[in-house]
């Protein structure tokens, strides 16, 4: 069976994204979990897409397997796009990162507590030379809310407010948030071609 591997080791992410590439058949996901000993990738670009494409041709590299790397994060207008390409090392654990975000909030009126969860996607491919073969991006908009609420979802998601769903990110359950996000987004526009390139190697 052919491999596809998902450059993470954040389970969250993991199962999020197994359920949007379930469409793709015959194909065993694995993760940077099964394959501990590949060196880390640096995440230093300045956008979202730099590091997806970095991080996507690192591991297609290193595993010789085709490889779906992405890099996503909250931009919040009201602290100049923080914390952006930093949102994972904002703060050492989600919890941290919530309480931190909250009090640098601390004072914003609703209208300027508008944000924006940002997903650049790059699929590499190992042939004929390690290449990224697509780049996708999915925006969802919405608001820092005033606290956290919902028990779904990781990261930002509890503190998240979507317009659209009337409640926090975290409130609703996977099968939804899968419909909306913008992982979810830039994962369904990478998915044909994914597809495809698996259906002409297989």
């Amino acid at each position: 069976m052919k491999e596809l591997l998902v450059a993470t080791t954040n389970q969250g992410k993991v199962h999020e994204l197994e359920k949007l590439l379930e469409s793709v058949t015959n194909v065993q996901l694995r993760s940077l979990k099964d394959l501990p000993d590949l060196a880390v990738a640096e995440e230093d670009g300045a956008t979202f897409e730099a590091n997806a494409i970095a991080k996507a041709l690192h591991y297609c590299r290193l595993s010789g397997l085709p490889t779906i790397a992405d890099d996503s994060g909250l931009v919040v207008d009201a602290l100049g796009g923080r914390p952006g390409v930093h949102s994972s090392r904002y703060a050492p654990s989600d919890a941290e990162r919530i309480a931190k975000l909250l009090r640098e909030m601390e004072g914003t009126d609703w209208p300027q507590r508008s944000a924006r969860f940002i997903c650049a996607a790059a699929f590499a491919v190992p042939n004929p030379e390690v290449h990224i073969h697509t780049l996708t991006t999915g925006i969802l908009e919405g608001y820092i809310a005033l606290e956290a609420k919902g028990t779904f979802g990781f990261g930002y998601d509890p503190i998240f407010y979507v317009e659209a769903l009337g409640c926090h990110l975290a409130e609703v359950p996977p099968e939804i948030k899968n419909t909306l996000s913008h992982r979810a987004q830039a994962i369904a526009k990478l998915l044909p071609a994914v597809t495809e390139y698996f259906r002409m190697t297989l």
